[in-house]
């Protein structure tokens, strides 16, 4: 899945959220799952895959993190209740487990 994406980290249910963009969605969600990438997702155990959007280029995708990362929280939690209501790990659905 080598192609530009936003996406939202979560702790759990309703807890912590991390947006961040990618240009290779994979590698970076397992890098976070590694602890590899941000202080601040090892440091709050941010590491389930809740949400993401795939791009046509990087500088959309960019544009769409910038824009999420503006909302509310609400705004949020609702944008991922509308595909993944219960908030489950998308780990396995983005690396075809």
């Amino acid at each position: 899945m080598k192609q530009p994406a936003v996406y939202i980290l979560a702790s759990q249910k309703g807890g912590t959220l991390y947006i961040g963009v990618t240009s290779d969605l994979i590698q970076r969600v397992w890098l976070h799952r590694q602890g590899c990438v941000s202080s601040f997702t090892k440091k709050y155990h941010v590491n389930q895959l809740v949400y993401f959007e795939l791009c046509s280029d990087i500088s959309a995708a960019i544009i769409r993190e910038k824009q999420l990362k503006k909302w509310n929280r609400l705004w949020k939690i609702r944008l991922i209740e509308q595909t993944n209501p219960n908030w489950n790990d998308l780990w396995s659905e983005i690396f075809g487990v």
